[in-house]
């Protein structure tokens, strides 16, 4: 418990350092960050628009820095992000809250389908080396070298546009014009139709990643005495690969809760083949219109999101590895 408490603490301190800076580096900008947005936003701005956004970064209020540092603070805690330029009058949390529940879904689950599927392959080769298992290696491996838009783009040629199993039209069209949006059948259902080739892309791109890394670590757990002790006891080896893989598994824990940290990030080439319109394509649009109230947002949900990931896999690492539970 107080490894976890440390952790906890270590990740509470980062997230302060995170929110600071993204209120300092706005500040730190030459120039009149107000003036910029205006101009960018192309006149659309009323006056009570104008003023939150000199609120918001501190412009012609008479406030000192600190008191606009801890204002900041104030409406952060609020939940209040400011307003977003580029899709005016919307503010920044509904833009970013109508994004990003479509990529933690999409590259959300495709994450989890990809370590769950390549960790028990991996496991499987491990057990089986130097059997015919070895070849399915380098057919995920070629998956894995093709960059993911060249693999989507071909994905979206053969399924969609020549055998047409798959629509091929992009995110805006899921039927909206037949369908409401929300949790009914016919919504779902088209929704689902258009995330499966995304889904794929991801799932094909990534899982020889996992496949390899547990395929080694159970190639060297598999010469540990405990291993060796237990298949000379007769024990099944369905146990043995199972108390094999639990210890051979413990590495990939990291790499899976990194890759769980940048689901929110999205796979931005991917979402951009597809139309896809998620948080990846959000940033993007965001950086393209010079959206400052949004670009701090996303990074403020990247940031938590990286961290809350982070202390999700040290607390599986704690109730999965004993010894990190030990004073050294």
């Amino acid at each position: 418990m107080y490894v976890l408490v440390r952790r906890l603490m270590f990740y509470a301190v980062t997230a302060y350092v995170a929110v600071s800076v993204n209120f300092f580096l706005p500040h730190m900008m030459p120039g009149n960050p107000v003036e910029t947005m205006i101009a960018s936003a192309g006149g659309q701005l009323d006056q009570r628009s104008v003023e939150a956004l000199k609120a918001q970064f501190g412009v012609g209020t008479g406030q000192g820095l600190w008191a606009q540092y801890w204002h900041y603070w104030g409406q952060l805690l609020q939940g209040n992000l400011g307003l977003s330029i580029s899709k005016y009058p919307s503010t920044v949390a509904q833009t970013i809250g109508s994004a990003l529940w479509w990529t933690v879904i999409l590259v959300g689950t495709a994450t989890v389908i990809s370590f769950v599927l390549g960790t028990l392959i991996g496991a499987l080769v491990g057990w089986r080396r130097g059997s015919v298992l070895d070849n399915i290696l380098p057919v995920t491996t070629f998956f894995q070298a093709i960059p993911y838009f060249f693999l989507a783009t071909v994905l979206l040629y053969l399924f969609a546009e020549k055998a047409h199993v798959f629509p091929n039209s992009d995110f805006k069209s899921y039927d909206t014009n037949n369908y409401v949006i929300g949790w009914n059948p016919g919504f779902i259902g088209s929704a689902v139709s258009h995330a499966i080739l995304p889904a794929l892309t991801i799932v094909l791109a990534s899982v020889a990643g996992w496949i390899v890394g547990m395929r080694n670590m159970m190639v060297t757990t598999m010469d540990e005495d405990y291993v060796l002790v237990a298949q000379a006891k007769g024990l099944p080896k369905s146990r043995v690969i199972y108390y094999a893989a639990r210890n051979a598994v413990l590495p990939s824990i990291s790499s899976f809760a990194n890759a769980l940290s940048f689901v929110v990030a999205g796979s931005l080439l991917t979402e951009l083949v597809f139309s896809y319109q998620g948080i990846g394509s959000l940033l993007l649009s965001a950086v393209q219109s010079e959206d400052y109230p949004l670009i701090q947002g996303i990074f403020l949900i990247i940031t938590f999101a990286v961290l809350a990931a982070n202390l999700l896999a040290d607390t599986v690492y704690v109730l999965l590895d004993p010894r990190t539970r030990q004073e050294a």
